[in-house]
């Protein structure tokens, strides 16, 4: 399978029929979004596996919920705030507190809504989905970590939340690339601060990195594809190398990965530290270099950052 210059909904598509033919209780149920996603390609291969409800978001999750009670693996879709705001009680109730075994897709996370404007930029799905007991989210970087971690998906038995960029994304990790769901991946070590980031802003840490080495400074950067179950190990040792901690995602700063890292080191391992993500604002029309730059989720204030968490530690010492 080809998994570079492709979109990763295309990637996404060929992973569905390619394990629907391994485990036949595999099937999809859509929110009317099937061209969207493209799963109009499943459709046509495997007719009878495929459910379309409609708009009626909720419905898909209960109807989901059903499947999967009666032996079958659903997977289901739509935008991102449909996919957590608007079902959330059934999300919850249906679904995770029944103990049901669905995998729940959230297309265009954060600013990548992006012409779709504000009612579709949801940037707080993560936070909507971190409440929910049982529940794990993953949001893979490239084609590559999608196709390494679908089948642990497949196999985990319980709720999953993935944040899935539809389109082009940037290649990140070679193909022989080895991942699990729930362990952080460490992509560059460095030794003054540890940058963590997740989905479209780990190449945004990256190219913060080469700036900080121009000038001096040692940055590690840890991909955080799974932000629940969080890594809590894999976290705690980076915080006690460098003694600084920078977060870097496409979300609200409030109760995503920012979040979860603080929460983390204020139990395990008090840490100077700063959150890059959206500052407690709703979305708005815009292409994606405009709204990286309005929301402040570009390479360079991942740079700010760094160079504010180094401050504060040294003042520290």
């Amino acid at each position: 399978m080809e998994l570079r210059n492709r979109q990763l909904r295309d990637i996404y598509v060929d992973l569905l029929m390619h394990y629907a033919e391994l485990y036949p209780q595999l099937v999809i149920v859509e929110a009317d979004l099937m061209k969207a996603l493209k799963t109009t390609i499943f459709a046509e291969k495997f007719p009878e596996r495929v459910v379309n409800v409609g708009v009626a978001e909720a419905n898909m999750i209960g109807v989901a919920a059903g499947l999967s009670n009666m032996g079958k693996l659903p997977f289901t879709h739509t935008f991102t705030p449909f996919a957590t705001r608007r079902v959330l009680d059934q999300v919850t109730l249906s679904v995770a507190y029944a103990q049901l075994n669905v995998k729940m897709v959230g297309s265009d996370p954060g600013i990548m809504a992006q012409l779709n404007g504000g009612t579709h930029m949801s940037l707080e799905d993560v936070g909507v989905m971190r409440n929910i007991p049982t529940m794990t989210i993953f949001e893979p970087v490239d084609g590559v970590q999608l196709a390494a971690m679908f089948p642990q998906i497949i196999n985990h038995n319980g709720p999953v939340y993935i944040r899935l960029l539809r389109q082009e994304f940037d290649s990140i990790f070679e193909d022989n690339q080895k991942f699990e769901l729930g362990k952080a991946t460490s992509i560059i070590e460095g030794k003054d601060v540890s940058i963590f980031a997740t989905g479209i802003m780990v190449k945004e840490a990256l190219d913060a990195q080469k700036v900080l080495l121009e000038k001096g400074v040692s940055a590690s950067v840890v991909n955080i594809h799974t932000i629940k179950p969080i890594d809590v190990e894999a976290i705690v040792k980076e915080a006690k190398k460098t003694g600084a901690v920078v977060t870097a995602e496409n979300h609200s700063i409030i109760n995503g990965l920012g979040s979860a890292v603080a929460e983390v080191l204020a139990e395990n391992c008090p840490t100077v530290m700063e959150r890059v993500g959206v500052k407690d604002h709703f979305g708005e029309v815009g292409k994606k270099d405009f709204l990286m730059e309005k929301f402040g989720l570009k390479a360079h204030h991942i740079v700010d950052a760094v160079n504010k968490v180094l401050e504060r530690k040294n003042t520290a010492k």
